[in-house]
């Protein structure tokens, strides 16, 4: 019976995560500009944009996931952009939690919506739309192996 909550306890402890981390660079900008790796300064944007950039994703999709709404788009390139994030760390602490955040977040991605997400509203609603085919792809069921009765 309990476990049945596991997947909206992870999303909504990501989502808050994503939320935290994305509102208080939004606030803060130079708050995380010393975690920009070196090769950041030889970008064509300035390091200020970067972080700004990043604030915005990490709040968008934190509150997707928060919605339960596109939660596997928005964990996988949550997954995608933490993981990136903790590789340009190198090897120590900070990037050791960001590399546990990323499997979480690909763990989400794996299981996909739960029964008090958006999606599976909007999922039922909207089955043969083609938009909604393209968003919900990861979704499709997938035929369970016939069990034999001995």
């Amino acid at each position: 019976m309990k476990e049945k909550y596991a997947p909206l306890v992870l999303r909504m402890g990501l989502a808050l995560l994503f939320l935290w981390f994305g509102i208080s660079q939004l606030v803060d900008p130079t708050l995380l500009m010393g975690y920009l790796p070196q090769w950041a300064s030889t970008l064509p944007v300035p390091p200020a944009t970067i972080i700004l950039l990043s604030s915005l994703f990490e709040t968008i999709f934190g509150f997707l996931l928060l919605l339960g709404l596109f939660t596997r788009w928005a964990a996988l390139l949550l997954f995608v952009h933490v993981l990136i994030i903790a590789f340009s760390l190198g090897y120590n602490d900070v990037a050791i939690r960001d590399f546990g955040i990323a499997v979480a977040t690909f763990s989400l991605f794996l299981h996909g919506k739960d029964q008090w997400s958006m999606d599976t509203k909007v999922q039922s609603k909207l089955k043969n739309n083609i938009l909604a085919k393209l968003f919900y792809l990861f979704d499709a069921k997938e035929s369970a192996p016939s069990e034999s009765k001995n």
